[in-house]
């Protein structure tokens, strides 16, 4: 079976190092620079590109998961795995939704501070010093354009599609997607967003038994 990854907002392929994925083979689709005012629908079509062969797995985080989904509208896929993600509009909590209402990425552009960074790992759930390092090399190596296209993209995000055979794995202690607006298959206890590395173990007996 062909497996193809998309990392969350900013992030890359190493964050999937600890998932084991068998004996399939597993291609990671890198984020690309957004066009002028590209719809999601739009990306997700110039993403899809990257896939080759029929019927894939698609494995998302965060909003690697928001695109998988946008992904399967556009081409057939044997199943989607979101992983710290949402599915739909109303899954997204409030904070978000006042964030677009008030247009506060507008005003209030997304960038590095220092200043905010152990906030950050906090909502991130960051509990060691190779995640702390790791958040710290994606934030030096945002792209800025990319930046505001994803934060505007996520939080205008409109679906109420979801996709027949889709798992969703989601942590209890997630503070960017709280638990509670979530109507996830298997909670991770004690998960926050980045439990795709320090509760890979956990995620790892899902993925054995769905894929």
């Amino acid at each position: 079976m062909y497996i193809y990854c998309i990392s969350g907002f900013g992030a890359d392929h190493r964050i999937f190092k600890y998932l084991d994925f068998g004996n399939n083979e597993v291609i990671h689709i890198p984020w690309i620079q957004p066009l002028s005012e590209e719809s999601i629908a739009g990306y997700a079509s110039r993403l899809a590109k990257a896939i080759r062969q029929p019927d894939p797995l698609l494995i998302g985080v965060s909003f690697g998961g928001m695109m998988s989904i946008e992904i399967s509208k556009i081409i057939s896929v044997k199943k989607v795995i979101l992983i710290s993600s949402i599915k739909t509009r109303n899954e997204m909590p409030i904070s978000f939704k006042i964030a677009a209402n008030l247009r506060l990425n507008k005003i209030i552009p997304l960038k590095p501070y220092k200043f905010l960074e152990p906030f950050e790992n906090y909502n991130l759930g960051i509990s060691n010093k190779e995640e702390k390092d790791l958040a710290e090399d994606f934030r030096k190596n945002l792209n800025q354009k990319y930046s505001d296209w994803s934060i505007q993209t996520i939080i205008n995000w409109q679906n109420e599609y979801i996709p027949g055979q889709t798992i969703h794995i989601h942590g209890s202690k997630d503070r960017i997607f709280p638990l509670k607006y979530i109507s996830p298959d298997y909670v991770i206890e004690g998960g926050g967003h980045m439990m795709i590395m320090d509760k890979a173990a956990e995620i790892n007996k899902i993925l054995k038994s769905e894929i």
